[in-house]
């Protein structure tokens, strides 16, 4: 993160699941709060392709870390997601905010599935390690034993959506937009809830400039619950490549993600290691000490 000017450079990776990046950055909140943003679009349209053949330390948004040679660059994820890749190396979360999304797994209008008991042994597609996938054993383990909970890593929203589209899957975990995108193009919803997220950035990010962008998301969020309809419109900067040429109705589009300028309770940090381990997804993680993991944005 470099001056530009008067104003601090910060490089972000919008992760699509709310407007707050996108309503600050037309709002010219960031200016207001001393920070001259540039969204990466390159690490962000990465995230909503496909990366089925993909191992970790190789997705998309792991290369700002283990290709980037130290970039600078803020990004957000789900909460099991951002505080396992702190734990495994790449970067710290910050823990003066946190996020609430929406989730919801959806199948194709025919499908025989119903209701979540049927998605017993059902491949349900997902981004590994990611939101995506953390949710499936989260939310379908009240319903069935973990191994009948099946998950099969297809990559991004857009690669998500398609799948389940063309059929090549018979289920996916779908977050905002797609979820809407999903109920306008007639699929039908399973399940549905909500998980937190958190922001994680490389252990040097300069403060002044961290700060300066959550101050931003947290003026976006106050210009969202005022006047969300003057916003949803903003949503087509969420929609994949692959999707652009149909017609959208973002008026009927939710809000998605929120922007909550609070940390999150300590016994969410503190379950994570012992739910990761149960998913036999545990076995890149190194520290597991709070205090080593986080990044304090505040002064």
């Amino acid at each position: 993160m470099a001056r530009t000017g008067s104003l601090m450079h910060v490089k972000v990776a919008p992760k699509g699941m709310g407007l707050n990046d996108f309503v600050a950055y037309e709002e010219g909140f960031y200016a207001a709060e001393g920070i001259d943003i540039e969204l990466d679009w390159k690490t962000f349209r990465g995230t909503q392709s496909s990366w089925k053949d993909t191992q970790y330390f190789q997705r998309p948004q792991d290369k700002p870390y283990t290709e980037g040679g130290g970039e600078q660059v803020v990004q957000c994820a789900c909460l099991w997601g951002t505080i396992s890749n702190a734990s495994a190396g790449m970067g710290r979360m910050v823990a003066d905010c946190h996020g609430v999304s929406p989730w919801s797994i959806f199948v194709r209008p025919e499908s025989k599935i119903r209701k979540p008991e049927d998605l017993k042994d059902v491949p349900i597609a997902v981004g590994m390690r990611a939101g995506s996938h953390f949710n499936v054993p989260f939310r379908l383990e009240k319903y069935m034993p973990l191994e009948h909970i099946k998950t099969v890593n297809v990559g991004g929203f857009g690669a998500r959506l398609a799948a389940l589209l063309g059929k090549e899957i018979e289920a996916a975990s779908l977050l905002p937009p797609q979820i809407d995108m999903a109920k306008q193009l007639g699929m039908r919803e399973i399940i549905a809830d909500e998980f937190h997220t958190l922001w994680w950035v490389p252990e040097s990010a300069p403060r002044e400039g961290v700060r300066g962008y959550l101050r931003a998301l947290d003026r976006a969020e106050r210009a969202l619950e005022a006047d969300l309809p003057k916003y949803l419109p903003l949503w087509k900067h969420c929609v994949p490549p692959e999707f652009q040429d149909r017609q959208w109705d973002t008026s009927r589009f939710s809000r998605g993600e929120r922007f909550v300028y609070q940390p999150i309770p300590r016994e969410e940090f503190d379950g994570v290691f012992e739910q990761v381990k149960r998913w036999g997804l545990d076995e890149h993680l190194k520290e597991r000490s709070f205090e080593k993991l986080i990044y304090h944005a505040a002064p």
